[in-house]
């Protein structure tokens, strides 16, 4: 592998790319589904499959399911892709490279808000409302906007990752090489230093950069939890 191609951990790619598979699948059902029991905002000439919001929702449930372990890595191993305290400050600096990184770094922590409200609204739907013709309930409208926001903050991310990196930094995403040292056999070792690390109060606290990203992940968390529990009473 040439040192001048980007490199990315083995398990920040294996987490990003099932998110990506099932969170595309979901943004394409979820948009046939809109077409085939809504519509009101325009539809297009799909076929008909009445159980497309069912497929919908495995995607939906798959994305959930890997999610926690993403932004666990995301806003921890790969914190340094993220928002950072100083991030507004450099926004002043327009057009300079540290600008488009900053810009980068800013959407790609919105694709993780965006997510988390498209997971969390889709969890509060209930599965018939739409074939039986409901369609003013909340949620369903939170779910409608949160697929918006989805697609675009997708198409920010794509946009500004290739500005940033290029296509080979995209496609550095999709390769399977990887180091000795992010081989799978070592990941059991890593996950433990990671969780003393964790445990350690005086070595968070001297992070500003994890401390930044404490109170996103204790919301995306305790939502992702709180999305499970409240069907539960339903």
């Amino acid at each position: 592998m040439k040192s001048s191609q980007p490199y990315q951990p083995l398990l920040l790619r294996i987490l990003h790319g099932l998110t990506s598979l099932f969170l595309v699948a979901a943004i394409v059902t979820a948009f046939w589904t809109y077409n085939t029991y809504d519509g009101r905002w325009g539809k297009i000439p799909l076929p008909e499959y009445k159980e497309i919001e069912s497929l919908h929702g495995t995607f939906g449930l798959y994305a959930l399911l890997i999610f926690p372990l993403f932004v666990l890595y995301a806003l921890h191993r790969g914190q340094r892709r993220l928002i950072q305290p100083d991030s507004l400050a450099k926004l002043s600096q327009v057009g300079k490279p540290i600008w488009w990184y900053t810009l980068n770094r800013i959407t790609n922590t919105l694709a993780i808000v965006a997510l988390n409200f498209a997971l969390f609204s889709g969890k509060m739907m209930d599965e018939t409302w739409l074939p039986q013709g409901e369609l003013n309930h909340r949620w369903y409208y939170a779910h409608l906007m949160a697929w918006v926001l989805m697609v675009v903050s997708i198409a920010l991310h794509l946009l500004l990752n290739a500005k940033v990196g290029g296509l080979p930094l995209l496609l550095s995403m999709w390769s399977w090489k990887f180091r000795a040292k992010d081989s799978p056999v070592l990941w059991s070792t890593h996950i433990s230093a990671w969780w003393s690390s964790l445990r350690s109060i005086s070595e968070v606290k001297g992070q500003r950069s994890v401390s930044a990203l404490i109170g996103l992940e204790l919301i995306v968390l305790v939502s992702i939890a709180i999305s499970w529990i409240i069907p539960l009473f339903k």
